[in-house]
């Protein structure tokens, strides 16, 4: 969901890095050949993820929701030499394409992917993160949060995109669905959380931002 109008979100395209090539192409693949394309970062999101990266210069960074691979090449730009991406979907159906394109960006030694339930696989991994990305299924982005937030260094970062969920949370909460009551329950939860600093862009369909204090 953009909530500003299209000539705006146009000219802010146009005034910001452009979408690299291979990015390029994996998003008109994702278009043509995947269901519920609009689930992809996209060149601006993709540019504000690679932006974070670069500012965080991270070693370690977990990603719960890979879908076709966008956002974990965009964050795999700003990473250290030696860092890596853990990412992790369950939709083995997108596995060989995620693959195909990471094998493109010569990224296969750094960006490790697995599939099946993110709750059953975060706690089998043992590194310290300095970026979360959740962008998996909403009802469980409390659930991810507090799974992650051990893992988490101090002055790491957990951001969490959809989190207005195109406009949905404000309505009157007789009329949310399961999806909006998570994603309304989630910000609540960080908000409240005094370990963190939280900050929410309106960045597309939201992007819910703690900095581990």
């Amino acid at each position: 969901m953009d909530f500003l109008p299209e000539a705006i979100n146009q000219y802010v395209e146009n005034n910001s890095e452009k979408e690299p090539q291979l990015l390029n192409e994996l998003n008109h693949e994702t278009w043509e050949k995947v269901l519920n394309p609009r689930m992809l970062s996209g060149h601006f999101q993709g540019r504000v993820l690679s932006m974070f990266s670069h500012m965080i210069q991270p070693e370690n960074i977990l990603e719960i929701g890979t879908y076709t691979g966008y956002s974990a090449l965009c964050l795999a730009e700003g990473l250290q030499k030696r860092g890596s991406i853990h990412t992790i979907d369950i939709n083995e159906e997108l596995t060989s394409l995620v693959k195909k394109y990471i094998a493109k960006a010569n990224l296969s030694a750094v960006i490790h992917c697995y599939t099946g339930n993110a709750l059953d696989i975060i706690p089998s991994l043992n590194q310290k993160f300095d970026i979360v990305f959740i962008d998996a299924d909403k009802t469980n982005y409390s659930n991810y949060y507090n799974l992650v937030f051990d893992k988490v260094r101090q002055g790491g970062y957990i951001i969490a995109d959809n989190v207005l969920w195109s406009g949905k949370v404000i309505t009157p909460e007789e009329n949310r669905d399961d999806d909006t009551k998570a994603l309304v329950e989630y910000s609540k939860m960080v908000m409240k959380d005094k370990r963190v600093q939280p900050l929410l862009l309106p960045i597309r369909d939201g992007l819910m931002i703690a900095r581990k204090l």
